[in-house]
């Protein structure tokens, strides 16, 4: 066994490529009779588990990666000292509203009968869930879209979160601090979700936004991902979302030990795919881009610049 054993050297998990029928085989060549259910049980006893391949290794890494981290997490520390709104934003795994099967597993008598092919034709709806967690006060709250994920809808969900729940939570405030991933729509490249921020946020709500983007591969640093996402993952993990209301419902009903709370609503507005933002509209933009890795910090002012 000792060639085909693996482990976690954190928490020493140990596996094997094995299956407990060719170990029972193997033991018998040897004068060992024992069955293959024994096997399991002892694998078990000696801190051996059924693995899965775990995606976490990162496929690329920027040589400005910890420079970067260094530089959030400043500017974390600094917006939280003087009372100011910091928020993680994403856009989670598009969901089929449908009778269609839900990864995970849930305690029940009898399984839940659902379509044995999860083709979308067949949905009643494909929503984005974009989701605003406000990692100070511990706060989140979803946004299903019923159109694409594109920069509008992203900056649509951040604005109508303010006008709801972040200028109550924060009445004196004049800057927001967001965190956000490096690519789709809110990607540290998009010139729409610039543009976006500026007409949608800045100008008529008159906030001065400030932006970081984590470096390429690292999307499950950010705090939306493990407070937020995966707590909603968990709470409706083996549910079918057979219709928005009940998906809405799972996402508020969302709860954790620490006190997470969060709302959900619901955007049914249109948006189109592949607007083009010229270089003439973006010199219009007021946007400073930061001393520090300017490509994926930078800063947005109320008041446009007027060639």
């Amino acid at each position: 066994m000792k060639h085909d054993t693996a482990g976690d050297p954190m928490s020493a998990i140990k596996w094997t490529r094995r299956t407990t029928s060719n170990i029972s085989v193997q033991l018998a060549t040897l004068g060992i009779a024992v069955s293959k259910n024994t096997v399991g049980r002892l694998l078990k006893q000696m801190d051996f588990r059924l693995r899965v391949n775990r995606k976490q290794i990162a496929s690329t890494k920027s040589p400005d990666r910890n420079q970067q981290f260094l530089y959030i997490a400043q500017q974390k520390e600094r917006f939280a000292a003087q009372g100011l709104p910091v928020i993680s934003v994403d856009a989670k795994k598009k969901e089929l509203i449908g009778n269609f099967k839900s990864p995970g597993a849930k305690w029940d008598r009898n399984p839940i009968l659902v379509k044995d092919h999860d083709f979308r034709s067949e949905a009643k709806a494909l929503v984005t869930p974009y989701g605003i967690y406000d990692t100070q006060a511990n706060r989140g709250s979803v946004f299903l879209g019923t159109s694409h994920d594109t920069p509008a809808f992203a900056v649509d969900a951040i604005s109508q979160w303010w006008l709801q729940e972040g200028s109550k939570r924060y009445p004196a405030a004049t800057e927001l601090f967001i965190l956000a991933d490096g690519g789709g729509s809110n990607g540290s490249r998009c010139r729409a979700w610039k543009k976006a921020i500026q007409e949608t946020i800045c100008i008529p709500l008159g906030l001065t936004v400030t932006v970081s983007h984590y470096p390429p591969g690292t999307s499950k640093w950010n705090p939306i991902e493990h407070r937020l996402f995966s707590q909603i993952s968990r709470n409706w993990a083996g549910e079918p979302l057979t219709d928005i209301d009940k998906a809405l419902n799972f996402i508020r009903t969302t709860t954790t030990k620490p006190g997470l709370v969060v709302t959900a609503h619901l955007i049914a507005d249109t948006y189109e795919k592949g607007i083009k933002i010229t270089d003439a509209e973006m010199r219009r933009l007021n946007l400073l881009r930061h001393d520090t890795l300017g490509r994926w910090n930078y800063t947005l002012h109320p008041k446009q610049i007027v060639n």
